[in-house]
């Protein structure tokens, strides 16, 4: 169970306080939020990152919810009898597996949190990214075949920018509008990367990745050595330096994909901690690793 510390009025006061020029600094801009890792499995973490997005958008931010889904992905394969296959740590995508990724993604999954936004009373729109178009991608071509797995083309955020205006909240499952030799087809594309094209496409103030890590760990053994803050400049010296590595590496090229897009700030945030977007956002402290432009 998720604990609650007794406040104060004075203390809660104080949150507000501190809170308010954030507030003030962030209203009207727009934020794209990665969804993923264990907080879209634990039932408590989840409702924390659902109150978490409503808070957002009722103080004048306009977000957009990116999420992903392995876990639930692999336990349909599971249940159809599907094996999993995996080429260098990323899923291997054959057209049956295409018609779970889809079903799962664009069907349940994407369902279940716009259901959950409607159900805490805010207006939400499930979207991916074949509807309108949103996302084109040409299949990935190289030296490991990874079968229907996309890379984003185009973003086309006409639907997201009208969802916005409506006032709801766009929810969007990363699956893309094939081109080229797979014209039409679904494509699977990595959530994370999506979420950072979509970022960069609308001009997003800010990319929050929610992971199950801290953030960027100087010494991975010691979680006093979180990095908060970086530029942009200084992500290649991390990487050399071996700070940078394994898991963390995606991850790190995923926001600056978004900065070297327009995004302003990426943050890299531990989603296993409650209300970890609201801490970020709207705190001096922060969570995570901020890196900027």
């Amino acid at each position: 169970m998720i604990k609650e510390t007794a406040l104060s009025n004075n203390d809660r006061a104080a949150a507000l306080i501190q809170a308010l020029p954030y507030i003030q600094s962030f209203k009207g801009k727009t934020v794209v939020v990665k969804y993923g890792g264990n907080a879209m499995i634990n039932e408590e973490l989840k409702a924390a990152v659902i109150q978490d997005v409503i808070f957002m958008a009722c103080v004048g931010i306009r977000t957009i919810l990116v999420h992903g889904g392995g876990p639930e992905i692999e336990a349909m394969l599971k249940k159809t009898g599907k094996e999993s296959r995996f080429v260098n740590g990323l899923r291997y995508t054959d057209e049956e597996t295409m018609e779970v990724v889809q079903m799962v993604l664009c069907g349940k999954v994407n369902k279940d949190i716009t259901l959950l936004i409607e159900q805490a009373g805010r207006k939400a729109m499930g979207l991916c990214g074949i509807d309108g178009a949103m996302l084109k991608a040409r299949r990935i071509r190289g030296e490991d075949d990874l079968g229907l797995v996309g890379e984003i083309e185009e973003v086309d955020t006409s639907v997201l920018q009208a969802v916005l205006d409506s006032g709801a909240i766009p929810v969007v499952s990363s699956v893309a509008y094939g081109t080229g030799e797979d014209e039409g087809k679904p494509l699977n594309i990595n959530a994370d990367i999506a979420a950072a094209k979509i970022a960069a496409a609308i001009g997003a103030e800010k990319l929050l990745l929610m992971t199950d890590v801290q953030g960027i760990l100087r010494n991975v053994q010691d979680p006093d050595s979180l990095i908060k803050k970086a530029r942009r400049s200084e992500l290649e010296g991390l990487k050399k330096d071996g700070i940078v590595s394994k898991g963390m590496i995606p991850k790190v090229d995923c926001c600056t994909l978004a900065l070297d897009g327009g995004v302003k700030k990426a943050h890299i945030i531990d989603g296993r901690l409650p209300h970890a977007l609201l801490i970020e956002l709207f705190t001096d402290e922060g969570i995570g690793t901020m890196l900027e432009r």
